[in-house]
């Protein structure tokens, strides 16, 4: 584990916030720390309201602004490396490990591949995320010009192919799966996404690649980029992704599981990106070559 500079949060009040004390505002939307842990930031002068140190009492207002400095902590460790697939002046396509986050989050700020990637491509900005769980490409624009453009093309022309293993014997051939992502209650959390008849439109395509024993291999072609898609979406279909600890069969997590999204474990690597080149309108194609374990035995 290594120490990291520290960070400091901000936010703009919501309405929700309006009339709430400073104390149970915090506590209630951060679950991820104990109203005792507030208690001791606020009394410490970590927390500021409209930039002064403000007591755990303040009546707060929608609009104001709210900044948390937390000190420098212990982060994690996580695979840091990753590969150059592909680079242009305006895209570049790097490798994930699996176990390294995308973008910083939780106790990860410095550990994650954003951090990393900026530190050679400073003006780098995600169009997508990975779970971090999750290996293979993810994709970043190197300017604003780019980054408009392949977020305007990006459900509807980016075409994005994953390998998967999942528990049980998975149907032959091709299965479109789209089961509505929204949030559902979390013990930790407060909420976090999972199968929901009241959320958002999503659609997967599965296909069987390979039968092992009591799994399959699979593959996944993303027609949205809801969060959690695919663990969601298999887990739904009765077929959970090997190892998720998060998303049983049926979708939704357990409500007497304290298991949190960023927990890896599971089975998943994004192999295959195609998209226009933003700039040019040329197919690109690029590949991450599957580990051994994503491979059928035809291949």
């Amino acid at each position: 584990m290594s120490l990291n500079g520290g960070f400091r949060y901000r936010e703009r009040l919501p309405e929700a916030a309006q009339g709430r004390t400073l104390l149970g505002y915090l506590s209630e939307r951060y679950r991820h720390s104990s109203i005792l842990e507030w208690q001791r930031r606020i009394e410490s002068g970590l927390v500021l309201v409209e930039g002064e140190p403000a007591s755990a009492d303040r009546a707060l207002a929608a609009g104001e602004s709210l900044v948390w400095n937390r000190p420098p902590w212990q982060e994690p460790t996580a695979p840091v490396s990753f590969a150059v697939l592909y680079e242009d002046e305006d895209v570049l396509g790097v490798a994930k490990p699996a176990g390294l986050p995308t973008i910083p989050g939780g106790s990860f700020l410095e550990n994650t591949l954003l951090a990393r990637v900026r530190r050679r491509y400073p003006k780098a900005s995600p169009l997508h995320r990975l779970g971090r769980g999750t290996s293979g490409i993810v994709l970043f624009a190197l300017n604003r010009e780019a980054r408009r453009a392949l977020t305007r093309a990006w459900e509807d022309s980016v075409e994005r192919r994953y390998r998967g293993i999942v528990s049980g014997l998975f149907p032959e051939g091709e299965m479109v799966l789209e089961h509505p992502i929204g949030l559902v209650p979390h013990s930790l959390l407060g909420s976090v996404h999972a199968a929901s008849a009241a959320g958002k439109r999503a659609r997967s395509r599965v296909r069987l690649l390979e039968h092992r024993r009591d799994r399959s291999l699979v593959e996944i072609e993303i027609e949205t980029g809801r969060t959690h898609q695919i663990r969601i979406h298999l887990a739904a279909a009765g077929h959970p992704l090997l190892g998720d600890s998060l998303y049983p069969p049926g979708g939704v997590p357990a409500p007497d599981r304290a298991v949190l999204p960023g927990e890896t474990g599971y089975a998943l690597h994004a192999y295959r990106v195609r998209l226009a080149h933003p700039r040019t309108a040329r197919e690109v194609v690029i590949l991450c070559g599957p580990p051994p374990l994503y491979r059928a035995k035809t291949e």
